[in-house]
């Protein structure tokens, strides 16, 4: 059994996730305490649960502590199963994107295609959106090995989430790659997309995009945006994300969803002076991106490289417990971010 302190690092649901999916590749028992030590409130919450859940299906695993608030967990797995089709309704609007990754890794090591849908939050501050998985880390991680696509049923924001994700897998034969992005390159394209929901009357979408899309051509760049209106979410909502790619490959974005108090032309200014910023450091992968990704260079064959805009606590989280459990070795030399890879392939 391997114990993990839940209040290092970034203390976040973020080590429950990928202890309790390294555990799973590995056969090893995990225990994790203190879970989520620093927040309010403290202890799991019902996303937290969800993905143990779901891992914990995947494998035949067994669980002590699983309850709302419990600040000690142990999981057991067991043997990977085979799915053909799941589906997880989270039940608030915690992040489905998050559990569409934490069982990614699993479902990429089955022998058969799967089909999974997830019911929960798809737009909303602290979590990666759907936008995000779609345009940005999905792509990437296709490059790595994972066969995988994703596609959004319905947005859900909060305080009611409701959205659904569709997952579809299909089995990594050969185990993954490492992936080397080194060198930004010259910019090939610049787009976004402006969605909300129930709210046309008010304009929001072209708001969001036209303050982008000005934001973007005072630096001299021409942004193709999409403009979104949905009338199928549980509630009215707003989400703006902009990318861009270089002719490397190299590829980031940024995104923000609609909250009381943001204004939509703040979203859409923000959004793009975020990767107007990674622009400017010649970056090739964005931070969040980078902290999604460094859990699948752990496990692959050969070296991850990859220059990043800064370090955040959820990729010094993700580094320490790939140590943990795959003996990877993870080095950040100022924007420079390498992953040894453990070259995993489930026995």
């Amino acid at each position: 059994m391997i114990e993990i302190d839940g209040s290092q690092y970034s203390a976040s649901g973020t080590i429950v996730r990928q202890a309790v999916v390294f555990s799973a590749l590995t056969g090893v028992e995990v225990h994790i305490i203190k879970i989520r030590a620093s927040r309010t409130p403290p202890g799991l919450r019902p996303q937290h649960l969800k993905v143990v859940e779901a891992i914990s299906e995947l494998t035949h695993g067994s669980t002590e502590g699983l309850a709302k608030g419990s600040s000690e967990l142990s999981f057991r797995p067991g043997r990977l199963a085979t799915p053909i089709r799941c589906r997880w309704d989270i039940g608030s609007a915690g992040s489905a994107t998050n559990l569409c990754l934490a069982v990614l890794p699993l479902l990429a090591f089955t022998p058969e295609p799967a089909e999974v849908e997830v019911v929960g939050g798809v737009f909303q501050d602290g979590a990666p959106s759907y936008f995000h998985l779609f345009h940005v880390v999905l792509p990437l991680l296709r490059r790595m090995g994972i066969e995988a696509e994703v596609f959004m049923q319905r947005p859900g924001y909060v305080p009611r989430g409701g959205g659904m994700l569709l997952l579809k897998t299909c089995p990594s034969r050969r185990g993954l790659s490492g992936i080397a992005l080194e060198k930004a390159g010259l910019l090939s394209r610049v787009w976004g997309i402006a969605l909300s929901s129930h709210l046309q009357d008010r304009q929001v979408s072209y708001r969001m995009a036209k303050s982008a899309q000005e934001t973007f051509s005072a630096a001299g760049l021409k942004a193709e945006i999409e403009i979104q209106e949905d009338t199928t979410a549980l509630q009215a909502g707003a989400a703006f994300a902009a990318f861009a790619e270089t002719q490397t490959g190299a590829r980031w974005g940024a995104d923000q969803a609609g909250a009381r108090g943001r204004i939509s032309e703040a979203i859409g200014r923000f959004v793009a002076g975020r990767v107007l910023e990674m622009l400017r450091l010649e970056v090739t992968l964005d931070p969040y991106a980078a902290d999604q990704i460094l859990p699948f260079a752990a496990l692959a064959t050969g070296k991850s490289t990859l220059r990043i805009p800064e370090v955040t606590e959820h990729m010094l989280t993700n580094a320490w417990l790939a140590q943990i459990f795959l003996n990877t070795r993870v080095t950040f030399q100022g924007r420079q971010l390498q992953i040894e890879g453990a070259a995993f392939f489930p026995a």
